[in-house]
């Protein structure tokens, strides 16, 4: 039987922030909450890309990867950004907008 060492492997979860609080994944301008809410919907990484075509398929993997790992912050994010949409749907409901 043959064996194969491996070197540890250390992948970078690409994610960036602009403006502050507002997370894109890769080089691209796609927002992570699209990212994560197309998976959770069940679409795959591939058909992620093919949504949102400035994407790579390492980097939609990168950031499913390091959400099925620890998937608190995440949820913790999804979470803001849901509070966040529903105050400006009640202000622009209102006319406060």
């Amino acid at each position: 039987m043959t064996t194969v060492d491996f070197e540890p492997l250390t992948v970078s979860v690409p994610i960036w922030e602009e403006p502050a609080g507002v997370f894109r994944v890769g080089k691209s301008r796609v927002l992570l909450e699209l990212v994560l809410a197309a998976y959770l919907r069940g679409e795959s990484p591939e058909g992620i890309v093919r949504s949102y075509r400035s994407l790579t398929l390492v980097d939609v993997y990168a950031v499913i990867g390091c959400y099925l790992a620890n998937p608190t912050p995440f949820k913790n994010y999804l979470l803001e950004c849901e509070q966040q949409s529903q105050l400006i749907q009640t202000q622009i409901e209102s006319g406060q907008y």
